[in-house]
């Protein structure tokens, strides 16, 4: 009597547990596609060709190429062209996403799609100091999960080998996946996993470009940065130390975005900032038409911090005080329902749907509403 192959030899010589499944499915996915939807009449195909392979190679390990080439026969065999047809389609476009795949440098073991390739190589598998690729997606993924795994050996020591092998697992089944830093960095020196990050900016040069600094190392990495900008004295306050006027936060902000354009996060992601100003802030109206000229903070996302106060005098129509922060007292006042609509055409502007943000910031279920201006 034949007996199955316990293992099949895949394209680069390695050798993997015969599964009878496998060939189940693909010929599901080749039926569906020629519009079969009998169960029955893939279930058969299947063990018909499971049986050939058994009398072929009795117990011996046939190659990835063997199989498909008796599932193609067999299906002719038995009269299944339709089925057979799609199989053949579906094995020269697996064929083709190979070869373009061979071309890129990218060996990849996950099965992904030729553009979810590309970005893998440009922006997380490891490279040498030449630039070139050295890992395939499966190890990128090994990589990431014996990484993360090393923190389990602080509570039960010895236990990280068991948690990276099932994160792995996870991992290279696309059941799971983290976020971008922690596929470009884990495992790497830099070793930042982190995506988003909040800095302060106080109302100093020595806070503000600490700030700058520490965001592009930050960006460098593969991080977001946000801050907060309601600290900073509005412009034309006076500074006491240069007997000058201050700039205002929107200038500032001029420089953060330059120094995110420079970096571009090590070439492999574009930079992300937000900014946040409150809404009492003299420089809100500035602040929210910033972005209104093409060009103009490419790298920021526009928040404004909303208080209920202030939707209330949205509701009402009232006037609203803009307080400077530096004193502490009210400098002027707007319409705030004018400044509620100066937000919402400019979120607009940039993409954001306004009844959205409206419906949203009406809601009374926190003492602080974000609206955010959002870039394409």
């Amino acid at each position: 009597m034949a007996v199955l192959p316990r293992e099949v030899c895949k394209r680069d010589g390695t050798l993997v547990a015969f599964d009878p499944e496998q060939i189940r499915r693909a010929i599901h996915r080749a039926a569906v596609e020629a519009g079969v939807a009998d169960p029955g009449v893939t279930g058969k195909a299947t063990h018909q060709v499971v049986d050939q392979i058994a009398a072929r190679f009795d117990g011996r390990a046939p190659t990835v190429e063997q199989v498909q080439n008796i599932v193609e026969d067999t299906l002719m065999t038995v009269g299944l062209t339709g089925i057979a047809r799609a199989y053949l389609l579906y094995r020269n476009r697996r064929a083709e996403l190979r070869e373009a795949k061979r071309l890129l440098g990218v060996r990849d073991e996950l099965k992904l799609s030729l553009a979810a390739t590309v970005v893998v190589k440009e922006r997380y598998l490891r490279r040498d100091e030449a630039g070139a690729v050295i890992e395939s997606t499966g190890e990128m993924m090994d990589r990431v999960a014996q990484h993360v795994a090393r923190g389990e050996d602080e509570f039960r020591p010895g236990s990280s080998a068991r948690w990276a092998e099932e994160f792995s697992r996870a991992m290279r089944a696309l059941e799971f996946l983290p976020n971008s830093p922690t596929l470009m960095n884990a495992g790497c020196g830099l070793g930042l996993l982190s995506g988003c990050f909040v800095l302060p900016v106080e109302d100093s040069l020595e806070s503000i470009f600490t700030a700058v600094k520490d965001s592009v190392l930050i960006q460098q990495g593969g991080g977001g940065t946000g801050f907060a900008f309601s600290r900073l004295r509005p412009a034309g306050d006076p500074v006491r130390s240069t007997h000058g006027v201050a700039s205002g936060p929107v200038s500032f902000m001029r420089i953060f975005d330059v120094a995110t354009e420079i970096i571009r996060q090590g070439g492999r992601r574009r930079g992300a900032n937000m900014a946040v100003l409150d809404c009492a802030h003299p420089d809100i109206r500035a602040f929210v038409t910033a972005k209104s000229e093409s060009g103009q903070l490419e790298n920021f996302n526009l928040s404004v911090a909303a208080s209920d106060a202030f939707m209330r005098a949205v509701e009402d129509r009232a006037p609203w005080p803009l307080v400077n922060p530096r004193t502490g007292r009210a400098s002027d006042e707007i319409d705030a329902a004018d400044l509620f609509d100066r937000i919402a055409t400019q979120a607009w502007r940039s993409g954001a749907r306004p009844e959205v943000w409206t419906r949203v910031v009406m809601r009374r279920a926190a003492p602080y509403r974000w609206f955010a201006a959002r870039s394409r």
